[in-house]
């Protein structure tokens, strides 16, 4: 019944496009100033988040984007652009006001939302869904997703030891220097739907 193959190929993409460890210094920058009960609380709610946003779209994503009339590269472009808005934030220090609505939507916008729960994730998700054809491959593509956000959780949930040892200005650095990852991030995301639009132009 369970496919380990299956499972295998979907959990490492997973792995590589929502990369845990690169994930670690943006989660850090995003959560600093926070009792550290509120910061584990925000790795459980965004780990919900991008559960619950990848689920949704491996049952209904295709439907879903149809009915939109919404392509792949258009929902890239705007993840990207999202993305890049998040960035200037961090760079700019303007994350720094550690109020209960900010750490709420820290939590959703961007930490689940489009960090984990991407573009990449969620059309890797659709596809693997989409070519699972029995029960067997079902099982062992859900299992991969279930797995693949508890590894996502754990690393967000532990990486919170690092705070206690870099301190204070150790997180102004690291909040800088994720600013400029996830800039990057989302201007290679911006290149990659613009690229597409224009190739199936």
């Amino acid at each position: 019944m369970f496919d380990v193959a299956v499972f295998g190929s979907l959990f490492l993409t997973l792995f590589v496009i929502m990369d845990p460890p690169g994930i670690t210094p943006i989660f850090l920058a995003l959560t600093a100033g926070r009792p550290a009960k509120i910061q584990r609380k925000m790795a459980l709610q965004a780990v919900a988040v991008a559960f619950g946003v990848i689920a949704v779209f491996g049952l209904l994503g295709q439907q879903i984007l149809d009915y939109l009339h919404v392509s792949v590269p258009a929902l890239m472009i705007a993840g990207g652009l999202l993305l890049l808005l998040i960035a200037l934030d961090l760079l700019t220090g303007k994350t720094d006001e550690p109020t209960q609505t900010k750490d709420v939507n820290v939590a959703l916008v961007p930490l689940g939302m489009p960090l984990l729960a991407g573009p990449g994730a969620i059309v890797s998700v659709i596809l693997a869904v989409q070519h699972a054809d029995s029960v067997g491959s079902q099982i062992s593509v859900w299992s991969a997703i279930i797995a693949m956000h508890i590894v996502l959780w754990l690393t967000m949930r532990y990486s919170l030891l690092i705070i206690r040892v870099i301190k204070d200005g150790g997180v102004v650095l690291v909040t800088r220097l994720a600013g400029m990852m996830l800039s990057a991030i989302a201007v290679q995301q911006i290149i990659n739907g613009v690229t597409q639009v224009i190739q199936s132009a």
